[in-house]
């Protein structure tokens, strides 16, 4: 039995929700830990720390934003794109100091953010379509 691809694209967009959480959770409370793969040692200092604390609190509140809504049976279409224009901003982010990030960490970093991005743009305009009409 094969699965609808707007049924996979939701489950993503869900997983990659659940996954916004656990990373908002882990940067809130130990930032130096999800922001070492992106900036390296300067993960220590504490300028990084209060970003990394920032951005956690933004990943947590667009991931739980997007679940409740899946919870609710209402289209979480618009807590998607946000999502996945927040992981499309961090691409863009990391490619303006591409040279200055740690060599082999700041492909990971740019590829899990781009393939969000990517998944969360699709799962949007899937979801868009499937809402009913104004």
């Amino acid at each position: 039995m094969t699965t609808a691809i707007p049924v996979l694209l939701r489950r993503g967009a869900a997983a990659v929700a659940a996954g916004r959480v656990a990373l908002g959770l882990a940067a809130l409370a130990f930032p130096s830990v999800p922001s070492r793969p992106w900036v390296g040692s300067a993960a220590d200092d504490l300028a990084a720390r209060v970003f990394a604390r920032a951005l956690g609190a933004r990943d947590l509140a667009l991931g739980l934003g997007a679940l409740a809504a899946f919870r609710r049976e209402e289209s979480p279409s618009t807590w998607v794109a946000a999502g996945a224009l927040s992981d499309a901003l961090d691409v863009a982010a990391s490619l303006a100091s591409w040279r200055e990030l740690p060599p082999v960490t700041r492909w990971f970093v740019a590829g899990s953010a781009g393939s969000a991005a990517v998944i969360g743009a699709t799962a949007a305009a899937s979801l868009r379509r499937s809402e009913p009409p104004a």
